[in-house]
């Protein structure tokens, strides 16, 4: 079993100090992976930078501009959670080749699985708008390339904060199913129950709003019941997985109520449906906790689980999110 870590110390240009996504969340993830008995196993490779006609195809003249003319000279905002570091329109698209690069390698069997370490993080920028600390949208761009190519795409994103870029980009479309638990109310305010998609994308986003001190219990009866299923159903030639690591219940902008073990456990619940998974790094800001909640998904990958001493009570058990998501997706899926 071959898991490829695509990662590079370029990333680290993109930070600062004071905002909680900055380069420290990737050293500390490094480090507790080189504590774990897989480590060894780990193929590393470096990114490779995205194709400027590749990122048109996704996101808007003036975003990209935009993000291009701040990161010439650097310390610019976007918004007041968003900022620009010089020479971030390059350190932009090496994270975004570099998840790209690696679902090519799973698809071609050159990996069984991986992991994108890469900054910054994607799943709030939509077509039009970098925003929520994301300046490209990594998962979409490598999910339309991976369409294009005639293959089927499921985004599964565990981040505490609804992924509103990437359901915005597939919101119309049938060939990318996208999947989303989350923490609602909470940034960005979307993510509704009634947020299913749009035409021939009608049905295929699934999403799971749930109120604070939801854990995992609730989400196991979500997977159980709707999102495998459904993903079953799907039948996606490549699982991608927004991993983001702030729905751990000790996240400091978090609510949700996950311990690190989950995190693996989740990847275990989706190769059942698809053992081709790579997992792009989103959010997730409590330094002490991220690296052993990557390490729980790295080990499954790699066929070494491993255990974290690590408990959580969640309080809230959402049952009637789950049964109003069940009855709305039954009226496109055999569940």
């Amino acid at each position: 079993m071959q898991t490829e870590i695509v990662y590079s110390k370029i990333f680290d240009k993109h930070t600062y100090i004071e905002h909680p996504e900055n380069a420290e969340r990737t050293k500390v993830m490094l480090e507790e992976l080189r504590r774990q008995p897989f480590f060894k196993k780990l193929v590393f490779k470096e990114p490779m930078l995205l194709p400027e006609n590749i990122l048109y195809s996704v996101h808007s003249d003036a975003m990209i501009q935009e993000v291009k003319r701040l990161s010439e000279t650097g310390n610019g905002w976007i918004d007041a959670d968003t900022y620009v570091c010089k020479d971030d329109y390059i350190t932009a698209r090496l994270a975004a080749g570099g998840l790209l690069q690696l679902c090519r390698d799973v698809l071609h069997g050159d990996a069984d699985n991986g992991v994108a370490l890469i900054r910054p993080p994607g799943h709030h920028a939509t077509k039009y708008r970098s925003m929520g600390f994301c300046l490209f949208n990594n998962a979409a761009i490598s999910a339309h390339v991976l369409m294009e190519q005639g293959n089927r795409v499921l985004i599964f994103d565990h981040d505490v904060h609804h992924g509103n870029g990437t359901q915005d980009i597939f919101y119309d479309n049938d060939k990318v199913l996208y999947q989303s638990f989350h923490l609602s109310p909470h940034y960005p305010g979307t993510g509704s129950i009634d947020e299913i998609g749009l035409d021939k994308g009608e049905g295929y986003t699934v999403n799971a709003p749930l109120p604070h001190g939801s854990g995992e219990n609730t989400i196991n009866r979500l997977l159980e019941e709707i999102f495998l299923p459904i993903a079953e159903e799907f039948k996606p030639d490549i699982v991608i997985v927004s991993s983001g690591f702030d729905s751990h219940h000790l996240d400091p902008l978090g609510g949700l109520k996950l311990s690190a073990n989950f995190y693996g456990e989740l990847i275990k619940k989706f190769q059942k449906i698809q053992t081709k998974i790579v997992c792009t790094l989103e959010g997730g800001y409590n330094l002490n906790w991220i690296g052993k909640c990557l390490a729980s998904i790295v080990g499954q990958l790699c066929s070494t689980p491993i255990y974290i001493e690590d408990t959580v009570k969640e309080y809230n058990h959402a049952e009637d999110v789950v049964n109003s998501l069940n009855n709305k997706m039954k009226n496109y899926w055999n569940i």
